[in-house]
């Protein structure tokens, strides 16, 4: 199987398995993910987040995901908990597509190694 179908059913089988959880069925975005997966990584599970904690719940899951890549490095937890990462190497300019495809690859990536999905 070509290593972008293999994605695209991997990246299915998470939206679904999410949405199932925490959307009634109703197909999450990649923005939506993205937040859970902040959250889950912040782990404070039960609180309710404001909109400018949204936005760092979200760089919290993007510096998790890109880890694996050599992007970023966890460097410490602050004493709320919430970690902190350091560059490692700049991202290469990327157009929207492959922002996206680079994202997907990462968060599927990140529900293997949870063992959330196979």
């Amino acid at each position: 199987m070509a290593r972008d179908e293999q994605l695209k059913q991997r990246w299915d089988l998470v939206v679904k398995k999410l949405s199932a959880t925490f959307a009634d069925g109703d197909p999450l975005d990649l923005d939506a993910i993205i937040y859970l997966i902040g959250v889950q990584e912040l782990g404070q599970l039960d609180r309710k987040f404001k909109k400018d904690h949204k936005l760092d719940l979200m760089h919290i899951a993007i510096c998790k995901l890109l880890a694996p890549y050599g992007y970023y490095e966890f460097d410490f937890a602050d004493e709320d908990g919430w970690p902190h990462y350091k560059v490692k190497e700049e991202l290469p300019p990327l157009r929207a597509g492959e922002q996206s495809v680079l994202m997907k690859d990462a968060i599927v990536n990140y529900f293997i190694e949870s063992k959330f999905i196979d």
